[in-house]
């Protein structure tokens, strides 16, 4: 079998999802087994957001490599993906909520005003969640194509946000190694997006 035929494979799908739950399964196992380090409620949040942006990652790269390869099998897990970033969006957010700040709406609120780090982060998740809830078909033929297509480009935004949410976290550590892959990363990504969105001819811009 080649790899374009298993990717459409019925269990393909199935697959990639289990994989997906798999960065969730380890650190909630090892949350639960005492494997996170001295700081677990810490290294649980900081997990959570580290694949939320792996997520976002792997999402953006979908359609580069659906092109450029040649292998068009892959848009069928795209929509799989980002809903994934968004579920991780939403677990690390909880976690801080829940783990850091106890639940207390009023202490979440002034955190995020105070703290311009945790505002960014605030503030892509909140634009995740019209993309979120656009996901499935109905909501495709509800707005229409074009429509849908132009609020999906809020991931443009939301992005560089991730990043200078990530970027502001670590900066506390004076730890930029992991800022820099993933700022090259997504800046690649973005950039073959501009490069084929303006070039003569392009009938791919998805």
């Amino acid at each position: 079998m080649s790899f374009r035929s298993a990717l459409l494979h019925p269990l393909a799908k199935p697959l990639a999802f289990a994989l997906c739950l798999l960065p969730l399964t380890w650190l909630l196992w090892g949350a639960a087994n005492g494997q996170l380090g001295a700081n677990p409620a810490e290294a649980l949040i900081r997990g959570l957001g580290d694949w939320t942006l792996r997520f976002l990652c792997l999402t953006l790269a979908v359609t580069p490599l659906r092109i450029r390869a040649r292998v068009p099998q892959l848009a069928r897990f795209r929509r799989m993906l980002g809903v994934f970033t968004f579920g991780y969006a939403c677990l690390h957010l909880l976690a801080y909520g829940w783990l850091d700040m106890g639940l207390d709406a009023g202490d979440i609120g002034r955190d995020i005003l105070k703290r311009p780090f945790i505002l960014v982060g605030f503030a892509s998740w909140l634009l995740l969640l019209p993309l979120a809830a656009t996901s499935f078909n109905r909501a495709v033929r509800a707005l229409g194509a074009a429509q849908w297509k132009a609020l999906h480009r809020l991931v443009y935004v939301i992005a560089p946000l991730a990043l200078l949410h990530f970027f502001w976290m670590r900066a506390g550590k004076n730890d930029f190694a992991d800022v820099a892959l993933y700022g090259a990363t997504l800046g690649a990504l973005l950039l073959e997006r501009l490069l084929r969105y303006f070039a003569p001819k392009s009938s791919d811009r998805a």
